[in-house]
C-alpha cells in the first residue's frame, strides 16, 4: 500500500525547499528557532471535523483564525466558514462565528489583512460530497439518520441550481471582522487566501476553478481586494500535468521578489517519458514585475 504524504509534511518540505532555494552564497543568517509551548484543542466544537484553517496576526495585536467548520468530514455538504478571534496570543479563543454558510459545500478558508486594515476571507464553493453520497446510497453502508442528513443538506438547492452556485469567493470586512460583505467573485482559488505586497497590492496565487481553462496564476487587486484582475499564468514544468497543481501560495521576499509554492502531493513523471510515480512534489514559481511576469517552475527533490 502507497501512503500518501500529507499536507503537514507537503508544507515542511516546501519551506526546506523555498530556503535552498533561497540560499546564497553568502553565509545566511542563523536559524530562527520556535518554541512550542503547548499543543491543545482550541475548537468550541471538537465534534466537528475543521479543514483548512489559516491564521493571521492584525496590526493590533489580534490572533484571526479562519477554517472550514461544521464539517463531517474532508468531503460533506456540511462545510461553513467560520472565525475565531484572540487578543491575548491565542491562550483563549472566541466561539466560532458564520460568516458564510451556502447552500452547498464551503471549503478552503483563507484570511489576509490589507494594508488599510481591511480584512478578506477567501473559499470555494463544491459538489465532490454527491459522488460520496452516491456511493453510500448503492452500497447500502450508512444508517438511515445519517443518509437522511446528507440527502436534506444537498436537497437545499436542486440539481442545476447547485451547480450554478459553485464559484471561488472572497468576503471582506472593513471594521475589523464586526460586519461583512457578501460573497463575490475572485477569480481563482487557494487554501490561505491572498497576501499583502509592500507596495500596497494585495496578490493572490491560485487556481481558477469551475471554468473551462482552470489556469494556475497569479491576480492582483489594487483598490484594498474590492476587485480582482489576472496578471500572470503559471507556467507548467515540461513533463507535469497543470491539473495536478494545487493549493498555491505565494510570499514576498526581503527584496521585493515574489515566490508561489505549490505544496502538495502530485504525480510526478520524468521528462525522459519515464513512468510516472505518485510522490511528494514542491513547485517553486519565480515571479518579477510585480507578479506580472513568472519564470519557470523548478522542483524541489522528492
Amino acid at each position: 500500500m502507497v501512503h500518501e504524504p500529507t499536507r503537514r509534511q507537503a508544507l515542511v518540505a516546501g519551506g526546506l525547499a523555498l530556503g535552498t532555494l533561497l540560499r546564497t552564497g553568502r553565509q545566511t543568517q542563523a536559524a530562527l528557532r520556535a518554541k512550542v509551548e503547548a499543543v491543545s484543542v482550541i475548537s468550541k466544537q471538537p465534534q466537528n471535523y475543521h479543514g483548512w484553517s489559516t491564521l493571521t496576526r492584525r496590526r493590533n495585536g489580534q490572533l484571526v483564525l479562519v477554517c472550514s467548520g461544521g464539517r463531517e468530514a474532508h468531503v460533506c455538504p456540511f462545510g461553513r466558514v467560520e472565525m475565531m478571534t484572540s487578543t491575548d496570543d491565542g491562550h483563549s479563543w472566541t466561539w466560532p462565528r458564520v460568516l458564510l454558510d451556502s447552500a452547498i459545500d464551503d471549503r478552503d478558508a483563507g484570511v489576509a489583512e490589507t494594508a488599510k486594515g481591511t480584512l478578506l476571507v477567501t473559499t470555494f464553493t463544491s459538489l465532490a460530497f454527491e459522488a460520496v453520497l452516491k456511493q453510500a446510497e448503492e452500497q447500502k453502508v450508512w444508517d438511515k439518520e445519517r443518509l437522511a442528513a446528507w440527502r436534506a443538506a444537498r436537497d437545499r438547492l436542486p440539481g442545476d441550481e447547485r451547480r450554478k452556485d459553485l464559484g471561488v469567493w472572497m468576503l471582506r470586512s472593513t471594521d475589523g471582522g464586526r460586519s461583512w460583505s457578501g460573497r463575490y467573485d475572485c477569480l481563482v482559488n487557494s487554501p490561505h487566501g491572498p497576501v499583502a505586497l509592500s507596495d500596497g497590492r494585495m496578490l493572490y496565487a491560485g487556481k481558477e476553478l469551475w471554468s473551462r481553462k482552470e489556469r494556475n496564476g497569479v491576480c492582483e487587486s489594487t483598490d484594498d481586494g474590492r476587485s480582482w484582475k489576472w496578471l500572470a499564468e503559471i507556467p507548467t514544468r515540461r513533463g507535469d500535468n497543470p491539473n495536478e497543481y494545487h493549493e498555491l501560495h505565494a510570499v514576498e521576499t526581503a527584496k521585493g521578489g515574489l515566490v508561489a509554492a505549490d505544496g502538495v502531493v502530485r504525480r510526478w513523471q520524468d521528462v525522459d517519458g519515464a513512468a510516472p510515480d505518485r510522490r511528494l512534489g514542491i513547485a517553486l514559481a519565480l515571479a518579477a514585475a510585480g507578479g506580472r511576469k513568472t519564470a519557470d517552475v523548478v522542483r524541489s527533490p522528492p
